[in-house]
């Protein structure tokens, strides 16, 4: 089979193209016939070996596919060869078959073509997991998304959004604006021009409830202090390459909750309950991910740097079929 290797830690440009057998599941895998693939920050960061985990190269990265079963381990039950299914996982999505263990994939739904569903997962649970575990977002509530224009950015924006927030998105350009405001933001604020600490004020001058940042950097500061007393700043990554230092006298004065978001902090029955209602609102087509364009796998380097620069809008696709 044609895979995606990086063969040695570096920027996006070091992966290459290189056959590589076709892998077999064990007793609880299943194989998948990769239909698409979709990109996310960690991936990037994953080849450079500045995330949290190490994956020894040479390695297949990609974290998130849709695609067909075309092998069963024998213990794996609630699924037969020929089903539709998408899943994640650390690496192994940029190849033309992966083995991933069954309980990491669900079925997809119907209506729904690959690329659709390889865009959907990651960015969307991400962002409904946030919006509604750790900063339980309520109707009404003023909301402040940083990295808008990104792939958990825009799906926390629509989400947001459709959980009855009023939505303020924050980018860095025009485009990546626009693109907000058609999933539901409702003020705009572009961070690369004039004072950004002063745009926030002005949009939001009784402050916001929640702030979502999967960016990080300079940005971070000033949407602290444009929380209202008791919001709530939920940090899901740093996109922008720099960990802030928070002044915790801010913390203190405004009453300030500054939370983290991981998937295993989330309480069991709240996880369910939010996969459930993620997978109703997709299936009904009331969200879709917003795919900014599609590559054949021998231009994966090229998506992984445009990813890696901050230049797509929402989520990049890497059509494996093509």
């Amino acid at each position: 089979m044609r895979a995606v290797v990086c063969p040695a830690y570096g920027p996006p440009e070091v992966v290459r193209i290189e056959d590589r057998p076709v892998p077999a599941p064990d007793a609880g895998g299943v194989r998948v016939r990769v239909g698409a693939a979709a990109v996310n920050f960690p991936d990037v960061l994953l080849i450079a070996d500045k995330y949290q985990i190490s994956v020894p190269p040479p390695f297949v990265p990609g974290s998130e596919f849709a695609g067909v079963i075309t092998e069963l381990g024998n213990r794996v039950e609630g699924f037969t060869v020929g089903d539709r299914v998408t899943g994640t996982g650390l690496y192994g999505a940029f190849a033309e078959e992966i083995v991933v263990s069954a309980e990491k994939l669900t079925r997809t739904a119907n209506g729904v073509d690959d690329r659709t569903a390889a865009a959907f997962g990651v960015a969307h649970r991400t962002a409904y997991h946030t919006l509604r575990s750790v900063a339980r977002v309520c109707a009404g509530e003023r909301l402040l998304v940083l990295g808008a224009g990104g792939g958990v950015g825009l799906a926390a924006v629509q989400l947001g959004a459709l959980l009855g927030a009023e939505v303020t998105a924050v980018a860095s350009s025009s485009e990546k604006l626009t693109t907000a405001a058609r999933y539901g933001a409702t003020r705009l604020v572009d961070n690369r021009t004039g004072d950004f600490r002063r745009e926030l004020r002005a949009v939001l001058p009784d402050g916001a409830d929640v702030v979502v940042d999967p960016v990080g950097g300079r940005l971070a500061e000033p949407a602290l202090r444009a929380l209202r007393r008791g919001g709530r700043y939920v940090t899901v990554g740093f996109a922008s390459g720099n960990i802030p230092q928070i002044p915790l006298n801010l913390v203190l004065v405004k009453g300030i909750h500054i939370l983290g978001f991981q998937f295993q902090d989330i309480a069991a029955d709240e996880f369910q309950r939010n996969e459930s209602e993620l997978a109703d609102l997709f299936s009904s087509g009331r969200v879709r991910p917003h795919i900014d364009f599609v590559v054949p796998l021998d231009r994966t380097a090229e998506a992984l740097r445009t990813v890696a620069d901050g230049r797509a809008i929402g989520k990049v696709v890497i059509d494996v079929t093509a």
